[in-house]
């Protein structure tokens, strides 16, 4: 059977440009300037054409003149277009807000305040077409523009979660990354409102890939994040890791049953052949109390799987995803020059893929 591509390989891949938009009166312009750049067709170092075809502003109802810089910014700009989100939902569901109203082939989801480069975007689309990846996130090759508690306990959080998930991929998590136009839009449908979005992405996307990117500087303008905000952050990425945890607690409460029958064993041998110690019915009590206590544990571990259960339909997992072929879909249309370049760049050492 073959396969017809639904654009030629010369034709430019059409990209979306999702950017929340909670505090960005004064950094907004300066990084919509630079997109600009891209809205005309274009080529990547590989070779493979790309053009910016929308920048969506989604505005998450932020404390400063936001609105009236994306309307601004509308105005003078045709492939500009404003998000309006009816209160304040925070930076994930404001992105998935933007992916479901992106059309592209490819969206690309970045942050307002300017240290994500829109001259990586190449880069980008260049590494997911080398490793056929259906995401790439942006590896920063400089430490973030942060403080250093606040880069150490990002780094704790993305270790904790990767054991949680049994991934390596949480290590790779950032705002700034691109997907196919399919998987985001599938992932805005599902994904329930808890949910982490790096972790729902992972649910369904394949071959994940990275790629060196240089973090610039944050804009003139304080974080969004407070201490109380981050905590949250991280909590929900915890809570939307999965259900190991639950998993773990049925497990505990498998083994201290089991822990339990063996130490009544014992303590009835020990009575019945006159070594056992301590005040009358003491061997009784210990042998109930082991017991109820194990079958408790075990009860709650039995819980928690139906619990866990009931998580993964909250949270929105899908137990499967349909999608197009890949042939017909942008990983699809690669240019001849692409596996030579491809060759060249793999032995540099410029992209790490991850199954």
């Amino acid at each position: 059977m073959t396969y017809e591509t639904t654009a030629s390989p010369s034709s430019p891949h059409r990209i979306s440009i999702v950017v929340p938009v909670y505090q960005g009166e004064k950094t907004l312009p300066a990084v919509v300037a630079e997109l600009m750049e891209y809205t005309q067709p274009s080529v990547s170092p590989d070779g493979n054409p790309f053009v910016v075809s929308e920048v969506l502003l989604v505005f998450d109802h932020g404390p400063d003149g936001s609105a009236g810089v994306i309307r601004d910014l509308a105005e003078k700009y045709d492939v500009v277009r404003g998000v309006w989100l009816s209160r304040n939902f925070g930076q994930h569901p404001a992105t998935l807000a933007g992916m479901a109203s992106a059309g592209g082939d490819w969206v690309v989801t970045m942050d307002e305040d300017g240290q994500h480069d829109p001259a990586a975007i190449p880069a980008l689309l260049d590494t997911a077409m080398q490793n056929q990846s259906t995401l790439v996130y942006a590896n920063p090759s400089n430490k973030p523009p942060h403080g250093f508690l606040r880069n150490a306990a990002s780094v704790g959080a993305k270790k904790m979660v990767s054991a949680l998930l049994s991934s390596n991929d949480a290590a790779n998590y950032q705002s700034y990354r691109l997907l196919t136009g399919e998987v985001a839009r599938s992932v805005a449908a599902y994904a329930g409102n808890a949910v982490y979005l790096d972790v729902a992405l992972g649910w369904i996307a394949s071959n994940v890939s990275t790629c060196p990117v240089a973090l610039r500087e944050e804009g003139d303008r304080q974080s969004g994040y407070k201490l109380r905000s981050l905590l949250s952050h991280f909590w929900r990425m915890v809570i939307s890791s999965g259900t190991r945890a639950l998993r773990l607690v049925s497990l505990i409460g498998a083994l201290f049953a089991l822990m339990g029958i063996c130490l009544a064993i014992y303590l009835l041998i020990a009575y019945l052949t006159g070594h056992g110690a301590g005040q009358q019915g003491w061997t009784s009590t210990m042998i109930v109390i082991l017991i109820s206590t194990g079958a408790i544990l075990f009860s709650l571990g039995v819980i928690a799987e139906y619990v866990g259960v009931n998580v993964n339909m909250a949270m929105g997992k899908p137990a499967y995803l349909i999608v197009s072929d890949p042939a017909v879909g942008p990983l699809g249309r690669r240019p001849e020059a692409l596996p030579q370049r491809h060759n060249a760049t793999q032995a540099a050492g410029g992209t790490t893929p991850h199954a």
